[in-house]
């Protein structure tokens, strides 16, 4: 069992599902080294976690959302190679937040993600991060987290 698997065994996750796309582009582009993931989107048992921070959905539910984007992100990671081994480093995050025009805690509700990925890869998921907050996500998602990654050598 490799160390992600581990990992997520003790965190008492399973990784969904990789989702497929849900219009005209491919999950993963490889390109120098660097695996640009497009956004992936919240899903919990299946569901898509949908509505806006600040106005119906909690902080502790957005960060709940950006966790389960994280682990799509995994997810998508294991079906392009196969063997999460070959991760070398999370560079970046990209994390938008579909968010009330008061609500300003986007970097809370990124953590969800950014602890997963520390939790997940340890030093090499310390990542560089941009949080959003935006007045609407695709298919009313409350979170989209997209991701650089490079490749070990």
């Amino acid at each position: 069992m490799d160390h992600v698997a581990r990992k997520l065994e003790e965190l008492g996750l399973t990784l969904p599902e990789a989702a497929a796309p849900v219009a005209a582009y491919v999950p993963i582009v490889e390109a120098g080294g660097l695996l640009h993931l497009s956004g992936q989107l919240p899903f919990v048992d299946g569901k898509l976690v949908t509505g806006r921070l600040g106005d119906g959905v909690s902080l502790e539910d957005g960060q709940a959302a950006a966790r389960a984007c994280g682990l799509m992100i995994v997810a998508q990671l294991k079906k392009h190679l196969g063997d999460l081994s070959r991760v070398g480093r999370i560079v970046k995050l990209g994390v938008f937040v579909n968010s009330h025009a008061d609500f300003t805690d986007q970097p809370k509700v990124a953590n969800g993600a950014s602890e997963l990925m520390v939790a997940l890869f340890g030093n090499a998921g310390m990542h560089a991060r941009s949080a959003v907050g935006v007045p609407v996500l695709p298919l009313g998602a409350a979170v989209e987290v997209d991701a650089v990654v490079q490749l070990a050598d």
